[in-house]
């Protein structure tokens, strides 16, 4: 077997990974004087971020700091930093200046006005190599080269040395595993000693055990639902509020993928047995004043059947469900359906009840909860505590978010932090870099 292949030329900033984070640090180091070399183990940079916002490109989102914080579940307050360097107004700014204007949309979403990802990516990929940054396609990192407790370079797992003076992991998480993110990154920093949280699916779906019902009621949306999940005693672990769509194995939509970090975390502790979630489908009204206004309904009209006057507020498939649900009275005419039947009906408009197996797995999930602990990373900088000259940026490190462009300004915001940091390391400080 032959030594390792060293590659002739060495980077001041060796990034590893061409996705949104590592694509920023490049686009940082390079600005700042230093010589780049980006590794990307596809054939182009940008897969998974060609796809974000349903391929319109959610680039950021517009909330106060405070508010952004809030919104990342998983370690915010380790963001304030990097956020602060490298703000929302600065990243729209920054695709300004590429010729990518944007705008802003319902809660804060900011999406190219354009809404095509792709071409986003494909405008990165042109500033980049532009600017001289040397990408290298189909280069996939094995291992990382240490020595005296000093990151030198990666080793393929064809042998090939590339050397930096700083190394960036941007390598990505282990969702959406056909774009690249295979948690290659995970590897390489427990090689360099860095303690990696479990993974687990992020912003995905939920199982529920009502497969029945759930494929009866496949496709249908839910404008503005509230979600609660409980424990089989009842004691609420977490709640969201949102837009729900019923698929063939459960529920999705944006309350449902906001509800699965609290479902995955749960599941891995101690399994989904016993795990209950309520949903509240006219969370606007209360319970009392929906079941005052379903008799006032059927008493206006008595000779109406009970599935009827549940129609005038429910979807017509979702009525009917309901309706068999409340002791088989769907047909009985509403004028001789008792004051109680009525309250009954409110009671379970209000708390429709489903008992939760699960989530859908990694592979499928939009993000990665866990990662490269951030209690051995330098919130300013991103660089490791352990290893001199390595970095991290974006998913790899342990910190997620919410839906609505939150998850995609923390790979820039860490990416340019990690960039500017790496880059001074190597030489090359970051005071003149234009905003």
């Amino acid at each position: 077997m032959g030594g390792p292949k060293n590659n002739p030329a060495q980077a001041d900033v060796l990034v590893i990974g061409g996705g949104p984070a590592g694509m920023f640090a490049a686009a940082a180091a390079v600005m700042s004087g230093a010589k780049v070399t980006l590794l990307e183990k596809n054939d182009r940079l940008g897969r998974k971020m060609s796809i974000t916002g349903g391929g319109r490109g959610n680039l950021t989102n517009t909330a106060s700091l405070h508010d952004f914080i809030n919104n990342v579940p998983g370690n915010g307050s380790f963001l304030f930093s990097a956020l602060t360097r490298f703000s929302s107004a600065d990243c729209r700014k920054f695709f300004k200046n590429l010729g990518v204007p944007t705008k802003e949309e319902e809660c804060g979403r900011v999406f190219p006005v354009r809404e095509r990802a792709g071409e986003v990516v494909d405008t990165l990929a042109e500033y980049l190599a532009a600017s001289g940054v040397q990408v290298i396609y189909q280069v996939r990192a094995a291992g990382l080269l240490l020595a005296n407790r000093r990151c030198q370079g990666i080793i393929t797992g064809g042998r090939r040395v590339f050397s930096g003076k700083t190394v960036v992991i941007a390598t990505g998480g282990a969702s959406y595993p056909q774009t690249g993110s295979t948690g290659d990154g995970y590897l390489l920093a427990s090689q360099a000693g860095h303690q990696v949280a479990p993974r687990h699916p992020g912003l995905v779906p939920l199982c529920l055990a009502e497969q029945h019902l759930c494929r009866h009621l496949q496709g249908l949306s839910i404008t503005d639902a509230s979600l609660t999940l409980a424990t089989a005693a009842g004691k609420t672990i977490a709640a969201e509020r949102g837009d729900v769509l019923f698929t063939h194995f459960g529920i999705s939509g944006p309350a449902a993928l906001r509800l699965s970090r609290a479902v995955a975390q749960k599941t891995a502790a101690a399994g989904a047995g016993g795990l209950r979630l309520l949903m509240d489908v006219l969370p606007d009204i209360s319970e009392e004043n929906l079941a005052a206004s379903l008799l006032s309904m059927a008493a206006e009209q008595p000779r109406k059947a009970v599935i009827n006057i549940i129609k005038q507020i429910l979807p017509g498939r979702l009525a009917a469900a309901c309706a068999k649900m409340l002791q088989g009275s769907e047909h009985q005419k509403s004028g001789e359906t008792s004051k109680g039947a009525w309250r009954e009906a409110a009671r379970l408009f209000k708390n429709l009840p489903f008992t939760v197996t699960g989530t859908r797995p990694l592979a499928e999930a939009m993000i990665t909860i866990g990662g490269v602990s951030v209690r051995e990373i330098d919130p300013r900088t991103m660089a490791s505590h352990l290893v001199d000259g390595l970095y991290f940026a974006g998913e790899v490190i342990d910190v997620d978010a919410h839906t609505g462009g939150y998850n995609m300004q923390v790979a820039f915001s860490t990416g340019w932090s990690a960039g500017l940091a790496a880059a001074e390391e190597a030489g090359f400080p970051a005071a003149a870099i234009p905003r």
